[in-house]
């Protein structure tokens, strides 16, 4: 990838390793209807005025179909299913289950005619970062219920798809654009059902209301500025590669920020993430640039 592509791509492994730990602070203490409310009332209160202020809002609602069919798979479904699972689910198991995303991208992408192929070099690298990701974190699956891996299973499906529509049918919509209209729609769809609840959060604990602070202004403003730019520098499946990297940083920020012991597995996993996600972004000899018209929408 370009400079600027492996700059987008080491920011939002960060930036979304993170959520996996917030949303399991705030999904303790407040509902997981609010904690998707609140996440994208901020990150709209953020975006939505820089978008206006751009000029940028009606070239998004030109694409309006589009762009809410991009919601529903990134936004509104993904966000309450997570918050849902993470009720019972582990974040360490809900990190490794999202890793299976980028394949999910990959059989998408080809059932959309996708010119780039998946080269050997490419694959073998999806499956080392599986390998390390399995390494880093282990599958304990004991006692797991259904139901919220199924919903997991689901936020995988929604999270592969979404870039697709992001490439293909919003080329031309500024990456801040799409995401306000996207947050600001959410909002509006869980509003009737968070407001009423809303005195759970203004009773929550600091780190609980700290956790939902975060999720909205770094995890969701920050990070979906970031990920439209990087989707249009290196193309949604190699976008996608970021899944296997977040769950590893989750593994670090527990390791360095709460204590927790630096495992074999840590030490055996991380080489291999760090690994795959070189061979599983190598471009291909013959694949085709990002035209400058993606490169100039996405830094609008």
């Amino acid at each position: 990838m370009s400079r600027r592509g492996w700059a987008l791509f080491l920011a939002m492994s960060a930036i979304w390793g993170v959520p996996y730990l917030l949303i399991k602070v705030a999904v303790d203490e407040v509902s997981p209807v609010v904690v998707v409310f609140v996440r994208c009332a901020i990150g709209a209160a953020l975006l939505l005025p820089w978008t206006i202020r751009r000029g940028g809002l009606g070239s998004a609602l030109r694409w309006w179909r589009w762009l809410l069919v991009f919601t529903v798979l990134e936004l509104t479904a993904p966000w309450l299913l997570l918050s849902y699972a993470e009720q019972s689910l582990s974040s360490s198991l809900t990190g490794l289950l999202v890793a299976a995303v980028p394949f999910v991208a990959a059989l998408a992408g080809r059932l959309a005619g996708e010119e780039e192929r998946l080269t050997p070099v490419r694959m073998a690298g999806m499956g080392l970062g599986v390998v390390g990701i399995a390494a880093l974190l282990g599958l304990d699956t004991g006692g797991a219920q259904l139901l919220p891996v199924v919903a997991v299973g689901l936020v995988v499906v929604g999270y592969a798809t979404a870039p697709l529509v992001v490439s293909r049918r919003l080329p031309d919509v500024p990456g801040v654009a799409a995401a306000s209209v996207a947050l600001a729609v959410t909002t509006v769809v869980y509003a009737p059902f968070a407001l009423p609840q809303l005195g759970d959060a203004v009773d929550a604990s600091g780190e609980a209301l700290l956790s939902l602070a975060a999720l909205g202004v770094l995890c969701t403003a920050v990070a979906l500025a970031l990920f439209f730019a990087l989707i249009r520098e290196v193309g949604p499946q190699r976008a996608l590669v970021i899944t296997f990297v977040n769950p590893a940083v989750a593994v670090l920020l527990g390791v360095l920020l709460l204590d927790e012991p630096f495992t074999l597995g840590i030490a055996l996993g991380m080489p291999l993430v760090l690994a795959g996600c070189v061979l599983a972004t190598r471009r291909n000899s013959n694949a085709t640039p990002v035209g400058d018209g993606a490169l100039d929408a996405a830094a609008r």
